[in-house]
């Protein structure tokens, strides 16, 4: 593998780490002082409760971040537009795909430090292992130029992160009975569908359609871009398994409660 260091990399990649540390350290403070001031209930939580209500405070800003730059570099900008730019698609990269990766990075050692901190209170095994696989694909398409367009389209998912968080935040704060959670299990049932199921299915589509191109990378990378992302997609259907029983048992639960109050 040569690695993709030169001049603008000696500055943008330690800086754009750094500033994914400094962001998350920044957000987390910020989320427990705004939450302090306007949620009543916060003062009420357990010290745990509240580091990791502050925690999925960053991490949903880094989800919203990351499915943003994603979403832009692989679906509107012309980066991977296969009629616009020439060279392959799979040693396409541009610097705001490379400052992604590192505040990306930067914030995975961050919630995986807390996460070892506090284990396994804030995540069991399987998170250590969707943060470890995350670093190490990332880093290295970071350190070798290759396959951004398929770690963009990884890192995409992390739009389903703000679902997850919000469900965590009202089932603290006593409201699973509201509305609004209800209509975010379904936006988060649909959206895990989409994000974490179908994308997944188009990643290795256009990976066997462009073979030849992914062959052609080292191979560590070429063998880590066929196992890294296979290994998240059972994740992914695991978790989906799981929220499927979990809407269901809601929907159920709402339904039976309705014809209670219908009989009563």
């Amino acid at each position: 593998m040569d690695a993709n260091f030169g001049p603008q990399e000696r500055i943008l990649w330690p800086a754009s780490v750094l500033a994914g540390i400094v962001i998350c350290g920044a957000v987390y403070e910020m989320t427990r002082k705004v939450s302090s001031r306007c949620f009543k209930g916060y003062s009420r939580l357990s010290h745990m409760q509240k580091v990791e209500w502050n925690n999925r405070g960053f991490s949903t800003f880094h989800a919203l971040v990351a499915a943003a730059i994603s979403f832009y570099l692989v679906m509107v900008s012309d980066l991977f537009n296969e009629d616009v730019n020439n060279g392959i698609i799979i040693d396409r990269k541009s610097w705001l795909s490379d400052a992604m990766f590192g505040v990306s990075i930067g914030y995975f050692l961050t919630d995986l430090t807390m996460i070892l901190w506090y284990f396994p209170s804030l995540g069991g095994k399987e998170y250590l292992l969707h943060h470890g696989l995350s670093m190490y694909a990332i880093g290295l398409a970071l350190l070798s130029g290759k396959a951004h367009m398929y770690i963009l389209m990884v890192l995409f998912t992390e739009v389903t992160t703000p679902f997850v968080n919000l469900r965590w935040y009202l089932d603290v704060a006593g409201q699973k009975t509201c509305n609004l959670y209800l209509y975010n299990g379904v936006a988060l049932f649909v959206g895990w569908l989409v994000a974490r199921i179908i994308l997944f299915v188009y990643l290795f589509t256009h990976m066997y359609l462009h073979y030849d191109q992914a062959r052609s990378i080292f191979t560590l990378g070429f063998y880590s871009l066929v196992a890294v992302p296979s290994t998240v997609s059972v994740m992914n259907v695991f978790w989906f398994w799981k929220i499927l029983k979990g809407m269901v048992k809601t929907l159920s639960r709402r339904r039976k409660h309705s014809e209670n109050g219908k009989t009563d």
